[in-house]
C-alpha cells in the first residue's frame, strides 16, 4: 500500500466519524440558511429587473404595514422605539383604546 494513499484514507475516515457525530438538527439548520440565501438572490434579481415606480409603491406599502403593526401592537424592535413612541401619541394603539 502507498503511504500517502494510507495517510489519506485514514484522515478520511476520521474525518467522515466527526462528520457523523455531528446532530442532523445541525444539517437541518445548515440547509435551510443555504436554501434562504438561494431564495434572497433570486428574489434580488428579479426585483432588479422590476419597474422603479412600483418596486418604490411595493416597499412603502410593506414599510407602512410594517410601522403601523408596530405601532398598534408596540412590538417594535428598540431601535425605532424612540420615532415609535412619538408617533403612536397621535395613533390609536392596542394598549390605549
Amino acid at each position: 500500500m502507498n503511504l500517502p494513499f494510507a495517510a489519506a484514507t485514514t484522515t478520511q475516515a476520521a474525518l467522515m466519524e466527526r462528520l457523523r457525530q455531528i446532530p442532523p438538527d445541525f444539517w437541518w439548520k445548515i440547509a435551510i440558511g443555504v436554501g434562504a440565501v438561494v431564495a434572497v438572490v433570486i428574489i434580488l434579481r428579479k426585483v432588479a429587473k422590476m419597474n422603479p415606480l412600483l418596486l418604490s409603491i411595493g416597499l412603502a406599502f410593506a414599510g407602512s404595514v410594517i410601522g403601523l403593526n408596530w405601532i398598534y401592537e408596540r412590538n417594535e424592535p428598540k431601535w425605532a422605539t424612540p420615532v415609535v413612541q412619538v408617533v403612536a401619541g397621535f395613533l390609536p394603539s392596542k394598549g390605549r383604546m
